[in-house]
């Protein structure tokens, strides 16, 4: 198996130390990792790479990132980036309509340090807060609250055993690595929590009993 990266490393949206570590552990199992490397073209046996090498293939699976989809540019003629994301003020109200807000991976949110707010589920759980108080605060006639991102650590989970992160916050006093089993036991809790949050006890459970089965009577590896 061979990951190709045409940045200078993995999962660059996450911080260095969790690229690095996530590297290393696909290493361990046995995938070739490629980075600084640019896929000019593929066949039906494999891909050729701006370096001259042609890597042999019998599955090749693409995966070009986050991109809001074309129906969200021609929204009422709301103000959009490159990737078709909804700009929005501090609020999250979109820079053209105040009645209107945009949260998650289609919402393109400046933060005051630079940059945006990353398209991840911790953000999206934040931001909808935030806006919920918001659209109560506007129709009482109250003053609107920034949204501010606040990083709470990040998990990678890549095999069955083997999850990469770190934790942040007051328990940890700044940043935490954590790898292996550890890691993998607050990644699904974290998912679990999740999941409480939406559905309730009783539905989760569910699913989780739902889930135990599929694993048992379904393939492994499944393609959207």
């Amino acid at each position: 198996m061979t990951l190709v990266e045409a940045g200078e490393r993995i999962l660059p949206a996450l911080p260095p130390r969790i690229s690095s570590a996530a590297h290393n552990e696909l290493t361990k199992l046995g995938v070739r990792v490629l980075t600084q490397t640019m896929v000019t073209s593929a066949d039906e046996g494999g891909l050729h790479t701006k370096e001259g090498e042609y890597i042999q293939a019998d599955l090749m699976v693409w995966a070009a990132g986050i991109k809001a989809p074309d129906f969200m540019k021609e929204i009422g003629g709301l103000e959009t980036n490159r990737i078709n994301q909804l700009v929005v003020e501090p609020t999250l109200q979109t820079t053209r309509d105040p009645d209107i807000y945009a949260i998650g991976d289609c919402a393109s949110c400046a933060r005051p340090e630079g940059g945006f707010v990353p398209p991840r589920a911790q953000a999206a759980h934040q931001m909808a807060t935030c806006a919920m108080n918001n659209i109560l605060a506007q129709m009482n006639g109250k003053p609107l609250k920034a949204y501010q991102y606040k990083d709470h650590g990040s998990l990678v989970s890549l095999s069955n055993f083997s999850t990469v992160g770190s934790l942040m916050g007051n328990l940890t006093r700044g940043s935490m690595m954590i790898e292996g089993r550890i890691a993998r036991f607050v990644y699904i809790s974290l998912y679990r929590m999740h999941q409480i949050a939406l559905h309730g006890y009783f539905k989760t459970g569910l699913m989780m009993l739902v889930g135990s089965i599929n694993r048992v009577i379904r393939p492994r590896l499944k393609l959207h």
